[in-house]
């Protein structure tokens, strides 16, 4: 069993790193975002979206891109005036219309994903595929061990 003082080193380790790949990573959104002239929470609203040619709901979106309601609801409404996307009516929920893409929102869309690959081919740069593989597999159960601990509390054991 590792010490108490190791765990808390990983722990820091991990923290920080996590965090200042996210800094980057909106840091990177918002200043290729800028060069069209929109916010850089944009990036990851479009590049989901661009997945759905036929529209996507504000509960995928949502879903998909983990934020809340309120968030989505703003950046939907800012998105529709700036004419990147359209809002097929619901008369039952506005939360439930269909999103769609303009034809300036898949350029936007395009030119999203074109960066994206290229930011990570080049965050990648080094990392070998079973090094890759390895990272995301990891990655993925960190994340569920910590949505689990999220649910359900710290368990008292360190196991």
């Amino acid at each position: 069993m590792e010490t108490e003082n190791r765990l808390i080193q990983r722990f820091e380790q991990f923290t920080y790193s996590i965090n200042s790949i996210y800094r980057s990573i909106l840091k990177i959104e918002r200043d290729e975002m800028e060069k069209y002239g929109f916010r850089g929470s944009y990036a990851l609203y479009l590049a989901a979206m661009a997945r759905f040619p036929d529209g996507i709901t504000s509960a995928l979106l949502c879903e998909i891109c983990e934020r809340d309601k309120a968030g989505i609801s703003r950046v939907v409404s800012e998105m529709e005036s700036h004419g990147l996307i359209i809002r097929n009516s619901n008369k039952d929920n506005a939360y439930r219309a269909k999103l769609t893409l303009t034809e300036k929102g898949r350029e936007l869309a395009d030119f999203v994903q074109s960066k994206a690959a290229a930011a990570v081919s080049q965050a990648g740069h080094g990392l070998s595929d079973e090094d890759r593989k390895t990272f995301y597999s990891c990655l993925d159960l960190i994340d569920s061990n910590l949505r689990d601990i999220c649910r359900m509390g710290i368990s008292e054991t360190n196991e």
